[in-house]
């Protein structure tokens, strides 16, 4: 265990202005346009760096007449500076939070779909295990929830996770696969055909996601499959509630998880079409920061999230 005068001597070596500094080195591979991005002088940018070699007692850039390199013990030194930023900044966020009276123990973000069946479900074990457990759910697209979680404002987000390449700086943990399909009103004029083709769904109009949102990815990649081109949204929106209320009141058409019209299905009010490849698998989970550690009450939310995905699974069609 490190003396307080180590320790002490250690906090005083790795301020953030000097990591910031190397950071920046790193980064551009040149200390002139490293001291351009930081506004500093070339001189104190290079002296910088040199007193925390100094201190450390390692060589922390390679220079060379084309610029500079970090070393291995650069990269060590930044990806805990990672860290340990992303930390300081979730501190900080939840300081605000103190601040102004809105205290709560666990900041969750939570996607339509998943706020229909599963996270109601999670809440009220929750409340059942652990009654002071207080959670603040933030409700939203992944648009707007992968920022939060990414800058500390939300502690996890429960929603659609891509199926390969991950979020910069994000975890993605998956708990099950659901479907999205094609839906429209109970007696919409195709509900009752046997299969819709994608040239049949054209013709209506389309209330649906904005274009960054995975499921609306999805269903423009099964129109040009179908060698169809991809619909036209009449209304692009982030509001659940107006594209199920647009396709229960009218001939829109919408694509969303199976999940999100559950109550809808079971109440006969929306129907999934038997639209020819038009359903797409879409990955459900949680996401956290990579460089996160959870802390006791998200640990506490995510041991049951999982529990109740195992049980509580993805929604059905009914026909």
């Amino acid at each position: 265990m490190a003396h307080p005068e180590q320790a002490d001597d250690l906090f005083r070596t790795l301020d953030t202005r000097r990591l910031r500094h190397l950071r920046a080195a790193v980064a551009e591979g040149s200390l002139s346009a490293a001291a351009d991005v930081l506004g500093l002088s070339q001189p104190a940018l290079s002296a910088s760096v040199k007193s925390l070699e100094s201190d450390l007692g390692v060589t922390l850039l390679e220079r060379h007449r084309f610029g500079v390199k970090g070393t291995a013990y650069a990269e060590t030194l930044l990806d805990h500076f990672r860290r340990v930023e992303a930390e300081l900044q979730a501190a900080w966020t939840r300081v605000g939070r103190l601040r102004q009276d809105r205290a709560v123990d666990l900041q969750v973000g939570c996607g339509p779909a998943e706020a229909t069946r599963l996270l109601p479900r999670v809440l009220e074990t929750l409340r059942q295990t652990h009654p002071h457990l207080r959670i603040c759910v933030e409700y939203g697209l992944n648009e707007r929830l992968m920022p939060l979680v990414r800058h500390g404002e939300i502690d996890c987000a429960l929603s659609s996770v891509p199926k390969s390449t991950a979020h910069a700086g994000l975890r993605h943990e998956v708990l099950y696969v659901d479907e999205a399909v094609v839906i429209a009103r109970a007696d919409h004029p195709l509900a009752q055909r046997r299969s819709v083709h994608a040239a049949d769904l054209a013709r209506y109009p389309w209330v649906l996601a904005r274009r960054w949102e995975l499921e609306r990815k999805a269903l423009d990649e099964l129109f040009a499959d179908a060698g169809v081109e991809p619909v036209r949204a009449t209304v692009e929106t982030t509001s659940a509630v107006l594209m199920k209320t647009l396709v229960m009141q009218g001939d829109w058409l919408s694509f969303v998880p199976l999940e999100m019209v559950h109550w809808e299905q079971r109440a006969g009010l929306i129907r999934p079409l038997r639209a020819v490849h038009s359903s797409w698998q879409r990955q459900v989970g949680l996401t956290t920061r990579a460089d996160g550690v959870p802390g006791e009450a998200l640990a506490t939310f995510m041991d049951c999230l999982c529990a109740t995905a195992r049980t509580a699974g993805p929604a059905q069609k009914e026909h």
